[in-house]
């Protein structure tokens, strides 16, 4: 969509059908509502002052790039949006040329932005990359690295900061407001300019005067931490104003400098029931727009629910149980945790190392750490579980929400490699509830442990309820759910023990089925005694086949001199996994139950 030859008034006209465009689709299919609302009127202007995709547009997390996508010829797709088969609800550069690189995590927009400054000035092309990143983004250290590195080399970028909470900086006063919105236009930044050639021909005395005086202009507005980086800084500037906006990114895109483009937003803007700092807007599935009531409400409680009340049992019981979360209390459950103890329980924001060494520190003092990440976020800390946990073999314990196929959010969200990254940690422990009641078997069990201990746990309900009966945990100890001297046996580990209950259900067999509950460290003593009559050996794991159980349970075998037994694993194959629902992911992977039973010989 061209849109550099709308006046102002259509381009007004424009920000609202987007709105109304995506609040028809995110209610009906579920995804990012709030961010996206945010964004609007920024996302235009991005478009209506720069030349993509000439100029590399960034966006960071992109969980805010549906009016871009809109923008960029997927209008008509956008009904499709985190469907399977669809557009993806981030950016994503086999779907576009519009969409510059891959994202899905935070804060790395802007060392990409300074990767493609250097790669453009080394190339001569006149081009210009565009970021987007969040306030919430900036409490990443990759986003501070990237800005010193920029600083220094003063390379031309643009990096825009939505700031949708007021909490860089608040400005202060009506002065302050004044001058903020001042600097936002061209004057200023011309008038700053001729000052700067100004000073350099001045007496030493008048130069100083001069330059304290502009500090002290500096130090009542925003703009100080970013230029004190070497940054140029422009704003704040209303986010939702399309003329204030075109101005201050034209100004910053004629600078020919790393410029900070600094915009104040509301989230959910427009749609009245999200507006503001809501967090359960943030993302969401399908729902009544007239009322916000979401369609779908299960009775069953899920994973997140159980890990939380759990937790909160124990915490209760325990004043020595700390734990954190980074940026996600509702989405981990532990919001209910810092609500009741708010001196015990701690949201970093987006920073998954300080998280995790943080209570490192604490537990090397005494204290019970639960750290409450999503598996896929875990992977952002990975050093920092093995440099600051493991080597001293901390009493942590690593709580992983979404293990394994999450659904729309796709390949960057996917909980499908903490099995494989972690088994190789000396001195870490591996274990994964089937249902809720071996779950507060091994949260009992986690409390009293003193080595470092990770737990996974699906996104939504457990496949299985009550079909078995809980047993007390104890460290590397399986359990046969039920027992046949048949050749088969169903080896199962955490939530995909339903599937192994299910296949064998829809088959209408009886093989023994295994509950691993650890892969590290194995039952060796109930492994090398099912392998003596049992000779094939079925796996059933939410994860990766590549480090997975699946290869697991196969050294075992080849360390045990153990040839005779062949395993067939159903993990995911080597390739990254795409959005849609759970179901048709997982037959377009041929590990639905109806396509696993077909590949079961008895």
């Amino acid at each position: 969509m061209n849109i550099k030859s709308l006046k102002l008034g259509e381009l007004e006209s424009l920000a609202c059908d987007i709105r109304e465009r995506i609040l028809s689709v995110v209610s009906t299919n579920g995804g990012h509502l709030s961010s996206n609302l945010g964004v609007v009127e920024l996302s235009i202007a991005m478009h209506y002052v720069f030349n993509p995709p000439n100029d590399p547009f960034i966006f960071d997390v992109s969980h805010q790039s549906y009016t871009h996508k809109l923008l960029s010829g997927r209008w008509d797709e956008f009904d499709s949006l985190r469907q399977f088969g669809g557009i993806s609800g981030y950016t994503k550069p086999n779907e576009s040329e519009y969409d510059y690189f891959i994202a899905g995590h935070s804060s790395t927009s802007i060392s990409l932005a300074v990767g493609a400054a250097k790669a453009i000035k080394l190339k001569n092309e006149d081009r210009l990359p565009v970021a987007l990143i969040g306030d919430g983004a900036l409490s990443a250290g990759m986003a501070y690295e990237a800005l010193n590195e920029l600083g220094d080399l003063k390379y031309p970028c643009v990096i825009i900061l939505n700031d949708n909470e007021m909490s860089i900086s608040k400005p202060i006063g009506a002065m302050s407001k004044y001058l903020s919105q001042m600097m936002a236009g061209p004057f200023y930044q011309k008038f700053k300019n001729k000052i700067n050639q100004l000073l350099e021909l001045m007496p030493d005395s008048a130069a100083y005067m001069a330059k304290r005086l502009e500090e002290g202009i500096r130090l009542i507005t925003p703009g100080m931490f970013f230029e004190e980086l070497g940054l140029e800084y422009i704003g704040p500037v209303d986010g939702h104003n399309i003329k204030d906006l075109i101005s201050a990114l034209s100004v910053a895109k004629n600078m020919k400098k790393p410029v900070i483009v600094h915009a104040q937003t509301i989230k959910g803007k427009g749609y009245e029931i999200a507006e503001g700092p809501k967090e359960k807007w943030h993302g969401v599935s399908p729902f009544n727009p007239q009322n916000g009531i979401a369609l779908q409400k299960s009775s069953q409680k899920n994973a997140t629910e159980i890990f939380s009340s759990l937790l909160l049992e124990l915490a209760s019981k325990y004043d020595n149980i700390v734990g954190v979360t980074a940026a996600m209390p509702s989405g981990t459950g532990i919001g209910a945790l810092i609500e009741k103890f708010p001196d015990r329980f701690w949201d970093t924001a987006i920073a998954e190392q300080h998280a995790v060494t943080s209570m490192a520190a604490m537990a090397k003092e005494g204290f019970k750490p639960y750290i409450a990440i999503y598996s896929t976020f875990m992977q952002r800390a990975y050093d920092q579980v093995i440099h600051d946990c493991a080597i001293l073999n901390l009493p942590v314990v690593l709580c992983m929400d979404r293990a394994g196929i999450v659904g729309e959010d796709g390949e960057t969200h996917q909980g499908a490699f903490d099995i494989s990254f972690l088994n190789a940690i000396p001195n870490f422990t591996l274990a994964a509830p089937r249902d809720e009641l071996m779950f507060k078997e091994i949260m009992e069990f986690s409390y009293s442990f003193n080595s470092p201990l990770a737990i996974r746990y699906p996104r939504g309900n457990f496949g299985l309820s009550d079909e078995f009966k809980p047993v007390k945990v104890e460290l590397g100890k399986s359990q046969i759910l039920s027992q046949n001297n048949e050749n088969v046996a169903f080896i199962g580990y955490g939530n995909a023990v339903a599937k192994a209950y299910k296949v064998a259900k829809f088959l209408d067999i009886n093989p023994t089925i295994i509950d691993l509950i650890f892969i590290k460290p194995l039952d060796k003593e109930l492994l090398l005694n099912l392998a003596k009559e049992h000779k094939k050996w079925y796996i059933f794991s939410d994860s990766a086949k590549r480090g997975g159980v699946g290869e697991i349970l196969s050294g075992f075998l080849q360390e045990n001199n153990i040839k005779d037994v062949n395993i067939i694993s159903f993990e995911y194959e080597d390739k990254f996994i795409t959005h849609g629902s759970i179901n048709l992911v997982e037959n377009s992977l041929n590990i639905s139950i109806e396509e696993i039973a077909k590949k079961i010989i008895l």
